[in-house]
């Protein structure tokens, strides 16, 4: 999580030396499925879902980002998460690598009992331009959360497509 930290710090650091002189898009909207591998008190499940998030770009390297998520477990295991923060990217030709902090609440809901967690989430990816406002992302990052007194610091997986405006 460390060095995901500190390439993001990079990124905010020396994006705008990198940054090409194109016209950059000013907002996107991602909708694409997402896994989690989820862990807490000696209990794993592999959680499927999607994920939905919105960019706004307030510098050319700098957007803001909220993230709604849900996922779906075993039996009547299901994970929603709130998250927002910054996102640093550098835009080559086709390919917008990014790294992102954000911040937010998790809610859990397992047979007859749920919980609601602060959480946070650190990563990032790469969006691969397609065709006009069309991209293709693939992202990676940690999720923390606090479920039921302990802490959960779980793996996410997300791919799907991305909307530029």
């Amino acid at each position: 999580m460390l060095k995901t930290f500190r390439s993001a710090l990079f990124l905010l650091a020396f994006a705008p030396a990198l940054h090409a002189q194109a016209i950059l898009p000013k907002a996107n909207v991602f909708l694409g499925y997402s896994y989690n591998h989820f862990g807490a008190n000696g209990f794993h499940d592999n959680l499927n879902g999607w994920e939905l998030a919105g960019e706004g770009k307030v510098m050319p390297f700098l957007g803001i980002v909220g993230e709604y998520s849900s996922y779906y477990g075993s039996g009547k295991l299901h994970e929603q998460n709130f998250l927002f923060g910054p996102r640093a990217s550098v835009h080559f030709d086709r390919i917008t690598p990014f790294a992102q902090l954000l911040i937010g609440g998790s809610h859990l809901s397992a047979n007859l009992s749920s919980d609601t967690s602060f959480a946070t989430s650190a990563g990032g990816g790469v969006d691969w331009s397609l065709r006009g406002p069309l991209a293709w992302r693939s992202q990676f990052d940690y999720l923390h959360t606090s479920f039921f007194g302990g802490a959960q610091n779980n793996v996410r997986l997300t791919t799907g497509l991305v909307l530029r405006f």
